[in-house]
């Protein structure tokens, strides 16, 4: 047998406050049309002053929790994958375990950009197959409108905020690819990309700074880096992209997505998308997605699905897990 990490919950938190595509056409040279053929978003949600990506994440997991039918109680450990924690320490992870009211276990943050989440679920797969935890809440969380330069249209139209959680719990399965749970995982990272997509500011330059991207760069990448990455986790697993249900990506951009499935060689039949309805919210565009394909009922146990993304870094990966 087999210690794996099964999600047994799922839950998302969107900020109330709905920005549509032509809200941008009075302060940009731009429009819902433009938007919408380059990038297929056609709105996103925006925090609300003094709303966190704590707060949200909480919400987020409080979610996972209910659909569960489980308590912070039963939880060992929360890793959030986020960029745009409340403050430079803490981690904001230790603020949703009080938020929780947990006061056992551990917590901590894990910074990947968008490609955050991959790493988190790896991460407490991890800690799962381990033995140091038996339930890990995994939150993806970010208040990227805090980051963004107003002025620049080729990026601030592009992102939004928002949360997800995966309620991970040990389970022992035959261990075979039959299984329930995560089954593979593939991590990569290369710092000489740094340049195509960044924040100009930080702690140590006394700046907050705002994101940068090269664009047609990262396009370049993303394709071949995120096909290539979940092929080799299912290799890993011993399995196919013929073996697939559902592709679940980080949620960037219709093109990137299209051309990643097609690589893959599968139908956008086999995709959940929500792109059109949430922008880029970075490490949270991938648990919001399976916790909204899961409530439209697209994902169900049994299927085998795919979670790749890529980030600034650049860092990528894959997660194959069955539902």
């Amino acid at each position: 047998m087999t210690r794996r990490a099964v999600v047994v919950g799922t839950g998302h938190y969107l900020p109330e406050r709905v920005v549509e595509n032509a809200e941008f056409e009075a302060t940009l040279d731009t429009t819902d049309e433009w938007i919408r053929s380059r990038s297929g978003i056609e709105r996103r949600h925006f925090a609300a002053e003094g709303e966190t990506t704590s707060d949200m994440a909480a919400k987020a997991a409080e979610r996972a929790l209910a659909d569960a039918g489980l308590t912070a109680d039963d939880v060992d450990a929360i890793v959030v994958a986020t960029s745009t924690p409340d403050l430079t320490f803490p981690s904001a992870a230790t603020m949703v375990q009080s938020k929780l009211g947990m006061t056992k276990g551990f917590a901590f943050d894990v910074q990947a950009v968008c490609a955050g989440f991959v790493y988190a679920l790896s991460n407490a797969s991890a800690l799962i197959a381990s033995g140091q935890a038996s339930r890990v809440m995994v939150i993806g969380a970010e208040t990227f409108s805090r980051i963004m330069d107003w002025t620049d249209r080729s990026t601030c139209v592009l992102f939004g905020d928002g949360a997800g959680a995966l309620l991970l719990e040990a389970q022992e399965q035959p261990g075979t690819n039959t299984d329930r749970g995560i089954l593979a995982t593939d991590l990569n990272s290369d710092g000489r990309y740094k340049d195509l997509l960044y924040v100009d500011g930080g702690v140590s330059t006394h700046t907050t700074g705002h994101l940068r991207m090269q664009g047609n760069q990262v396009f370049r990448h993303a394709v071949e880096k995120l096909a290539s990455t979940a092929n080799t986790a299912l290799d890993r697993a011993g399995l196919s992209a013929a073996d697939v249900d559902w592709i679940v990506p980080h949620q960037a951009n219709i093109r990137i997505i299209q051309g990643t499935a097609k690589k893959m060689g599968l139908s956008m039949d086999n995709v959940v998308v929500t792109v059109q309805d949430h922008g880029n919210t970075s490490a949270a565009s991938i648990p919001l997605a399976l916790s909204v394909g899961k409530e439209r009922g697209q994902i169900k146990e049994g299927d085998l699905i795919v979670t790749e993304a890529i980030g600034g870094g650049l860092a990528w990966g894959a997660v194959v897990l069955r539902w």
